[in-house]
């Protein structure tokens, strides 16, 4: 069985904290919450006063903290400060990878690796020893709802034979485009074990029955 994380970048940002428990309580085992600079991709979200809120209302929850920014050092305390759980940064900012990890991991956080969809595999493998998740991008950052990239699933499969040999577990985590019936068993056979997923989960008719659906696979 995979773990689940719900994308709030699809829930009613009029109700959020509401949507947030409703599919904690449902099952999803954490929250993923983006955070876009308008600068790093092509849209803006929210930032740390929202998390903060969040945090407030959900003090049990895990929150994934998925910063796609240009410069995440320097904005890694008052995340944590804020609520996050873990942290994540892209391997495409301009910051040293192994330094925001450090900072990250210092202030007493998990820390998660992303990947866009054209960065190879190998790019996180210097770094994996000191990941809870490392994030292969199902399509381009920036925009919910797009269609899922196939090429992910080699990039999954390349990760989860890295660790394997390396005798590492971190979450191997996919993000966008992920369907119950369709994107998300492929990606757990490639070796995917946390699925992220936003509309699919948030804009499903039944929440409930969304979650036990993914929880299911």
């Amino acid at each position: 069985m995979s773990a689940l994380s719900a994308s709030v970048l699809s829930a009613d940002f009029a109700r959020l904290g509401d949507d947030c428990r409703k599919v904690l309580n449902a099952g999803a085992d954490m929250i993923h919450f983006d955070v876009m600079d308008g600068h790093f991709v092509d849209n803006l979200s929210f930032g740390i006063p929202v998390l903060a809120g969040l945090r407030k209302a959900l003090p049990e929850a895990y929150f994934d903290v998925h910063l796609m920014i240009t410069d995440p050092l320097i904005y890694i305390k008052e995340f944590v400060d804020a609520g996050a759980s873990c942290i994540s940064i892209h391997v495409e900012s301009l910051n040293s990878i192994r330094s925001t990890i450090a900072s990250i991991k210092a202030f007493g956080c998990d820390a998660g690796l992303v990947l866009n969809p054209h960065t190879p595999a190998e790019a996180a493998f210097p770094f994996l020893e000191d990941l809870k998740i490392v994030l292969s991008m199902g399509v381009t950052p920036g925009h919910g709802g797009q269609p899922f990239i196939p090429s992910t699933l080699d990039k999954i499969r390349a990760l989860r034979a890295e660790c394997d040999r390396l005798g590492l577990n971190p979450y191997l985590s996919v993000d966008g485009g992920i369907k119950a019936e369709t994107t998300a068993p492929e990606c757990i056979k490639a070796g995917a074990t946390l699925l992220v997923a936003g509309s699919a989960i948030f804009d499903a008719p039944d929440i409930d029955k969304a979650v036990a659906q993914f929880k299911a696979l």
